[in-house]
């Protein structure tokens, strides 16, 4: 099975970049290191969704980085990502691999140790745990999780562990300190006023 090798997860948000085109804030975040990327822009159609996949999975092709699309099996396939970042409301994670083969990378997103067992079991490469710090845009899956909640999923799983939500310069080392396997985020790098700059920081903090 195929295996995540990167340690910064960037999840797209095109409503955070300070009025920035997103494929602009995007190359500026491959510039600065950023490995992969998750696109996820859920108000989007399939066809709009598929253009704006293809751009991007060009812009990350030219920096050697893994683009991952939030959902749709489909437009992962139809762009050749390297895989799909599912949640509670997607296919089902067998689905999903009967779908994309072997090769891929499938994420999932979960919220409890129940629901990472469950992803582990159905075959997910890897997962993001979150909310653990507050963050508006995780704030409809309920209060953050905090630290001991991820220090006890990454323990109990044996599937790599991303931390998500709130994450910032700030906390990167706690949440690598309980053996998370990386960090995913939006607003550190999206809202950035220099996603470059704020990329750059990230990798420096995750490599140290």
């Amino acid at each position: 099975m195929p295996a995540p090798s990167f340690d910064l997860y960037l999840v797209t948000d095109r409503t955070q970049t300070r009025g920035h085109d997103l494929l602009w804030v995007l190359e500026q975040a491959l510039a600065g290191g950023v490995k992969a990327v998750q696109l996820r822009e859920k108000d989007l159609g399939g066809k709009e969704l598929f253009h704006l996949a293809e751009k991007t999975r060009n812009l990350c092709e030219r920096y050697d980085a893994a683009l991952f699309i939030n959902d749709r099996v489909d437009v992962a396939l139809g762009v050749d990502a390297a895989g799909v970042q599912l949640g509670k409301a997607s296919l089902p994670i067998e689905t999903a691999r009967s779908l994309l083969g072997p090769h891929k990378l499938i994420g999932a997103s979960i919220h409890s140790l129940m629901e990472g067992q469950q992803a582990e079991r159905a075959g997910a490469d890897f997962v993001l745990f979150g909310p653990v710090y507050f963050t508006p845009s995780k704030a409809a899956f309920g209060a953050p999780q905090g630290l001991a909640s991820l220090a006890k999923i990454v323990e109990m799983l044996s599937l790599p562990v991303y931390a998500i939500g709130g994450v910032t310069p700030n906390n990167t080392t706690s949440v690598q300190r309980v053996g998370a396997r990386g960090v995913a985020l939006i607003a550190a790098i999206m809202a950035a006023e220099k996603p470059q700059d704020a990329a750059q920081t990230m990798v420096r903090l995750l490599r140290s």
